[in-house]
């Protein structure tokens, strides 16, 4: 059985959403970790290997959260990314797992040379994902 959101509180000022579930679980997810962690295409790819490392990350702030159904909710950011559904499960599994994962993101940082401060975001790849003159894959 998959837990399900009791609560869901945004914590502006201190830039945490903060989602309390049915199993007596509460976690407090900084929105950055959220930005980096999206479900999306834009940033978990189409595949293993296809992850797009996110940068400049660290002030992002949340405008807005709707509800997708009974199972998911979507996150409008303040740099426009608002596509990928953060299920009930994903969201719990990220709070259950938010240490290691957060320091796996903060590794993979130092190894590519990037920074979580605003400004220091790469260059888009070529060929990659919404590029051409397709206007891309039509996942984002």
């Amino acid at each position: 059985m998959s837990a399900h959101p009791t609560e869901i509180k945004l914590h502006q000022q201190s830039r945490l959403l903060e989602i309390a579930f049915d199993d007596d679980t509460c976690y407090q997810l900084p929105y950055e970790f959220l930005r980096v962690s999206s479900p999306s295409a834009e940033v978990r790819g189409h595949g293993v290997g296809q992850e797009t490392l996110q940068v400049g990350k660290k002030n992002v702030d949340i405008l807005e959260v709707l509800p997708v159904g009974n199972y998911a909710m979507k996150i409008v950011y303040d740099d426009g990314h608002d596509s990928g559904l953060y299920t009930w499960d994903y969201l719990y599994s990220l709070g259950k797992h938010q240490a290691e994962m957060w320091q796996d993101y903060l590794e993979k940082l130092e190894a590519a040379g990037g920074s979580r401060e605003h400004g220091s975001e790469p260059e888009v790849k070529a060929g990659g994902c919404g590029s051409g003159s397709g206007g891309g894959c039509g996942h984002h």
